[in-house]
């Protein structure tokens, strides 16, 4: 796959994991799952939450289509998507 950039990884905060559990609706999962998507392609994909300048960097990804609103920082590298909260 030459050419490609690789995918970062998806990290869940406790809150965010418990979240994720709570989640019945296979609809839902999915439009979860897309979103996820979206964001281990390209971190970047969320709009920066105006705040302070310290690290890490809130950002917050919203699909209006599907629902789904995620706030996560990155790390450092881009290498690792960590994901604080999710409304789906």
């Amino acid at each position: 796959m030459a050419g490609q950039q690789r995918r970062a990884r998806i990290a869940f905060s406790d809150a965010a994991a418990k979240q994720v559990e709570a989640i019945t609706s296979e609809a839902q999962l999915h439009a979860l799952d897309r979103a996820l998507v979206v964001i281990s392609v390209d971190p970047e994909a969320g709009d920066p939450i105006p705040g302070g300048a310290t690290d890490p960097r809130l950002r917050e990804y919203t699909d209006t289509v599907e629902r789904v609103r995620l706030l996560y920082w990155t790390s450092a590298l881009g290498t690792v998507v960590v994901v604080a909260y999710i409304e789906v």
